[in-house]
């Protein structure tokens, strides 16, 4: 029976893995943005944001504790910003499952995990960023019930 967990030091192999694998997606559909391979953190930033309670990462294990995917999340709180409310914000900044196991509902026990981790903490809502060219990730996150906030656009020079 899988569960979710706070991320520990143990478990950088196989984030690290699981960040390269995001990365690649991202190069894919954005070789002009995205290196590959490579990693959104190194070793040492990964095991500062382990440890700091504003950053937590979760992770889905299975029966033998094996890391199956990760969210990467941020607490974010604006406390009296000339235009934006008080309100604390749960930002899932990376959320990943292993690309050979996708398919068994992980990403939603990582999600539903992440969403009563943040009603737990008093947070107002749980946001994200998604590429357009990840149309996977798009499509899951409809899934999940989310709808679009803000639209980041561009003009490629």
């Amino acid at each position: 029976m899988n569960k979710v967990r706070r991320a520990e030091r143990k478990d950088m192999p196989k984030i690290i893995d699981l960040l390269v694998q995001v990365d690649m997606v991202h190069h894919v559909g954005r070789p002009d943005l995205f290196k590959g391979p490579a990693t959104k953190y190194t070793e040492e930033q990964l095991m500062g944001i382990i440890g700091n309670d504003q950053t937590p990462i979760f992770v889905c294990v299975d029966d033998k504790d094996y890391v199956l995917g990760y969210a990467f999340c941020i607490l974010k709180q604006y406390v009296n910003d000339n235009i934006l409310t008080d309100i604390k914000t749960l930002y899932i900044d990376d959320l990943c499952v292993d690309e050979k196991i996708r398919g068994r509902h992980i990403g939603s026990t990582l999600y539903d995990f992440v969403l009563e981790y943040a009603k737990s903490i008093g947070c107002y809502n749980v946001t994200l960023n998604v590429w357009s060219a990840n149309e996977n990730a798009m499509k899951f996150y409809e899934k999940c019930g989310l709808v679009p906030q803000k639209i980041g656009m561009e003009k490629i020079l």
